[in-house]
């Protein structure tokens, strides 16, 4: 029993120890194998890997994709006519060579994001300083860029290289600091209202002048259309005083009598209409004081 006990402890044993010599690497990241505390190898290929197990022997790994480092310092930068500004980069990056990565920067991409951000700020200060606004915000930004790539790349490919590759370096904004960029919309602001003012100016004055204009051609169609109307109007009195005339000139007598009744239909057209006169002597009711009105003589045949 003991025996037994004793061949399934050493096997355990040495499949820990096999284990622990085993190692795979990821294909997106570098291996680096040290032997107390020396770089011994660097597997750069994925796969199944073997190593002396701790501590002879221990593994590390190191990303090896394109990485990104964005500016976290929101420090204004000056230009060439001392304009405070504020500038959001972005850097694409990636490790090459481990083993100057490891020797001169650190033991993670941390350690070099860190330093990379500090040397990235400094190239664009450094550009920055010998540029206006104008060409930092449209016609040299491709150049600055340009430019700090290069700063970078000299600095990082030095006298003890990092290991590391800059492949692209961008502009996400470029703008002035917060107590320029309130006096500017200010300005803006204050130079729109005084345009939208002037626009309405205009836009009244017009208006009015229009208003005016209408009111002057309202007058004038009105006035000759009543002088039309007046003109109608005279002609069809003048055309029925004729018509009138003919008619009643024919029978006096009932032409006296219709506009007799013509007078009573208009004097007691409503039922609180009152008139004090004397029937017996009063001309108004003469048509009713006459009695039956003569028939007209029968016309010869």
């Amino acid at each position: 029993m003991n025996r037994l006990g004793f061949v399934f402890s050493s096997l355990l044993l040495a499949l820990a120890i096999a284990s622990s010599m085993l190692f795979v690497v990821d294909q997106r990241q570098f291996g680096v194998v040290y032997a107390l505390g020396q770089i011994k190898d660097v597997i750069t290929e994925p796969g199944l890997n073997f190593k002396l197990p701790p501590p002879f022997q221990n593994v590390s790994y190191i990303d090896k994709r394109l990485l990104t480092l964005d500016t976290t310092d929101t420090e204004p930068m000056l230009t060439a006519e001392k304009q405070r500004v504020v500038v959001d980069w972005y850097v694409r990056w990636r490790i090459t060579e481990p083993t100057q990565y490891i020797r001169n920067v650190g033991l993670d991409e941390s350690a070099g994001a860190n330093q990379l951000n500090r040397v990235v700020r400094n190239a664009f200060q450094e550009e920055i300083n010998k540029r206006t606004v104008k060409e930092l915000l449209s016609t040299k930004r491709e150049a600055l860029t340009a430019d700090v790539k290069a700063e970078v790349l000299e600095k990082v490919r030095g006298q003890k290289p990092w290991g590391i590759d800059v492949v692209d370096v961008r502009i996400t904004r470029a703008d002035y600091v917060d107590a320029i960029t309130e006096s500017v919309y200010r300005r803006m602001e204050a130079e729109r209202k005084r345009v939208a003012n002037e626009l309405r100016s205009t836009g009244g004055a017009e208006g009015e002048k229009i208003r005016a204009d209408a009111d002057r051609q309202r007058e004038v169609t009105i006035a000759n259309a009543y002088r039309e109307a007046q003109k109608i109007k005279g002609e069809g009195d003048a055309q029925a005083a004729r018509i009138y005339a003919d008619a009643f000139g024919r029978d006096p007598q009932f032409a006296q009598f219709y506009r007799s009744l013509e007078a009573y239909k208009v004097s007691f057209a409503k039922k609180s209409d009152v008139m004090v006169l004397d029937p017996s002597t009063s001309e108004f009711f003469k048509a009713m004081r006459g009695g039956a009105v003569p028939l007209p003589p029968p016309a010869k045949k």
